[in-house]
């Protein structure tokens, strides 16, 4: 039986887009050679404001040769990793039309999330990936099963904030990196020091340290840089009025 949601709860399109935004790799599947057999790799994962995946691929690497011959694919986002039962926790298959993306945004915010990937992403063979969120198919554990239309999928993506984004972030990380690792130690109850802020969207804020990511949501969302600071103070203060 399929769980209705109580009106508090957030809508299945929202679960989706917000483990979509929680995550740094993906399962990606495509279709390999003339029978379009189904083919699953392993790939690094990032998202444009809206939610939209971005991947960072090489040519030479199947995947890429079946996305040249068919745009159609499905990306496997997993949330249940660490969890005592696996398939208690959420899942999404994201169907969409993947196309090469030369909006240099996309590049930044993939760097961003994926600072590693810099010692190659400038190779002649490596371009970055758009995937056009088509349909998604959200399973948050046993009998909470949604299909989340493409349209519903994609979340808000303010121009204002977009320009600003990297402007917030250099900010956070040089001028407030105490407040930085405040969200990932208190709010998100991770460990270590040195935590860096990747990005920033209307919806929250990524953090990264190493290979681990955290994924702060805002309680409102931000149109602007304005509007972003606010929801930035005001997680620093629910950190520092949390319990020790």
């Amino acid at each position: 039986m399929i769980e209705a949601l109580s009106p508090a709860a957030p809508s299945p399109a929202d679960q989706a887009r917000t483990l979509a935004r929680s995550l740094d790799t993906a399962t990606l599947a495509t279709g390999l050679g003339e029978g379009r057999w189904p083919y699953a790799s392993l790939v690094l994962l990032a998202v444009d404001h809206d939610a939209s995946p971005l991947l960072l691929v090489s040519q030479l690497a199947e995947h890429t040769r079946n996305m040249l011959a068919d745009g159609r694919v499905s990306l496997l986002l997993d949330g249940t990793v660490g969890l005592e039962s696996r398939l208690t926790g959420p899942r999404v298959t994201l169907l969409g039309e993947a196309a090469i993306s030369d909006e240099p945004r996309h590049r930044a915010r993939f760097l961003a999330r994926h600072p590693e990937a810099a010692l190659y992403a400038g190779f002649a063979d490596f371009a970055i990936w758009r995937l056009e969120p088509v349909r998604a198919h959200l399973v948050g554990g046993f009998g909470k099963i949604h299909w989340v239309e493409g349209a519903a999928f994609v979340g808000p993506a303010p121009p204002a904030l977009m320009e600003a984004e990297a402007e917030i972030v250099a900010h956070m990380n040089a001028d407030h990196a105490e407040a930085v690792d405040l969200y990932a130690r208190v709010l998100a109850g991770r460990e270590g020091a040195g935590w860096q802020m990747t990005g920033c969207d209307a919806e929250g804020c990524d953090l990264r340290l190493g290979g681990a990511v955290v994924r702060m949501p805002f309680a409102h969302a931000a149109q602007d840089a304005a509007g972003a600071r606010k929801e930035l103070v005001s997680l620093v203060q629910m950190a520092r009025s949390a319990p020790s």
